[in-house]
């Protein structure tokens, strides 16, 4: 039996880990059939089955699962001993893997890292937009990006970005002409509306906030998509009303491609969260990371 390779118990853990080679795969970044070669050669190797595969899921062994309650902190201590050779280098050099909201990726991230990267050339970014709540370490990441509601309590937080956002709605001209213009959130009810599914296969409600009052509203209409690119279209096309970010909607509102409606009842939140666990040995990209988007916050606030 030949010795494993660190990369195919890597990739174990990343299976094992989101009970999916499809959902592990998507989280890393690489093919649902590189991760089960990796598994394969990891089990030849070991003489024994680590993983129960069926159509449906994927569950660690008793073989497996004794591994992968060992092998979570060694991979970590790994890590953290070829991350430490970073305090003799000018600048920080590694991979720093991050899981982020899709509206993050669209809206907030991209002017940071485009700065941190031209600042921290030894750096590799990998970004994973996911919306579903999931645990981001257990996925393999460094770090994820979340809004307060759905932050994990035991984290420790930075701002990252705005730090207010708002949910704005808004139609075509054509869709106003022909339907009339909301003036109460209860009205909506009466309208098509664009809808937005998450992964997890929930839709998203509607929320609206004046003053002291909050109404929600369940919105339903021809299209239910999970992408926010169709959906922004659609809305363009006339087929109802739309309600997101409003950095989202910004450009189309700029343009007149859509109209604002219920303006007064938009709803403001706190901006998003860089999140990650506290740490002996904090790898360099990450701390490199943290700095320069606290900096780079001060700078433009």
């Amino acid at each position: 039996m030949g010795d494993p390779d660190l990369g195919d118990l890597d990739a174990f853990s990343a299976v094992a880990g989101a009970r999916s080679f499809r959902g592990a795969a998507t989280l890393r970044g690489v093919s649902a059939s590189t991760l089960s070669e990796a598994l394969r050669r990891l089990e030849s190797r070991l003489g024994v089955r680590l993983l129960n595969r069926t159509t449906r899921s994927v569950t660690p062994t008793e073989a497996g699962a004794r591994l992968l309650e060992r092998l979570g902190p060694a991979l970590g201590e790994i890590a953290s001993a070829l991350d430490a050779v970073n305090d003799f280098r000018d600048t920080p050099t590694g991979t720093l893997r991050l899981n982020v909201p899709t509206i993050v990726a669209d809206q907030v991230l991209p002017p940071i890292v485009a700065r941190f990267l031209k600042a921290y050339p030894g750096v590799t970014l990998e970004v994973t937009a996911n919306d579903s709540f999931i645990d981001v370490l257990a996925a393999g990441f460094d770090a994820g990006i979340r809004y307060d509601e759905s932050l994990e309590r035991d984290m420790i937080r930075v701002p990252i970005g705005p730090r207010t956002q708002r949910f704005a709605a808004g139609a075509a001209p054509a869709y106003l002409a022909a339907n009339g213009r909301p003036i109460h959130p209860n009205e909506i009810l009466g309208h098509a509306c664009i809808c937005h599914r998450f992964a997890s296969g929930v839709t998203a409600t509607w929320e609206f906030e004046r003053g002291a009052e909050i109404i929600r509203i369940a919105p339903t209409g021809p299209l239910v998509a999970t992408n926010m690119a169709m959906e922004l279209s659609a809305a363009i096309e006339g087929l109802g009303l739309i309600r997101t970010f409003e950095d989202y909607l910004a450009p189309a509102f700029a343009s007149g491609a859509l109209e604002p409606v219920l303006e007064d009842w938009s709803q403001a939140f706190s901006g998003p969260f860089l999140y990650y666990p506290s740490r002996r040995h904090m790898p360099a990209p990450l701390r490199a990371f943290i700095d320069f988007a606290q900096a780079d916050r001060g700078n433009s606030a």
